[in-house]
């Protein structure tokens, strides 16, 4: 039997999971996006996996779990999100989207596919190398909490 914060159906983060959901998995995020950066497939993926660790009494599996995710990272961008002095750009803006496919095989009334997009500003003193890494880990966060609160909170 497993113990754990979560009774009832639910835990102390406010998810709602039924008391019969035991496991989960989550595949390995794919990165299909039109600029591929390296590191960000693998960083949402434990992102994922450790908000799920952290937050619920759900245990990783890699096979036939209760509830599966898999993502695909769709769009990778930096753009100017406002103009200064001269037409330049004083502040760009990176985006990160991605798709998730949820499957909750004792709930499939729960099943989703869907995308989710987060971005986050920067000086355009600043180069993308000098803020990318800050700015993908806070993304991140957003992100992994948006597919969290779809998939286990009733919102």
């Amino acid at each position: 039997m497993l113990a754990g914060s979560c009774v009832g159906g639910y835990s102390f983060t406010g998810a709602s999971i039924s008391p019969d959901t035991k496991t989960f998995s989550v595949e390995p995020f794919t990165n299909r996006a039109s600029i591929v950066q390296p590191i960000l497939a693998s960083e949402i993926t434990n992102a994922l996996v450790a908000k799920i660790n952290s937050s619920t009494s759900l245990v990783q599996v890699n096979d036939n779990a209760d509830v599966a995710f898999v993502g695909t990272i769709t769009g990778y961008s930096v753009t100017p999100s406002s103009i200064g002095a001269n037409d330049k750009a004083a502040k760009n803006r990176l985006t990160i989207t991605i798709k998730v496919k949820f499957t909750d095989s004792k709930n499939p009334k729960s099943n989703y596919q869907t995308q989710f997009t987060r971005f986050r500003e920067y000086d355009s003193g600043y180069s993308l190398s000098d803020v990318e890494e800050s700015l993908i880990k806070e993304i991140n966060e957003e992100l992994v909490e948006d597919v969290f609160n779809k998939s286990f909170v009733n919102w």
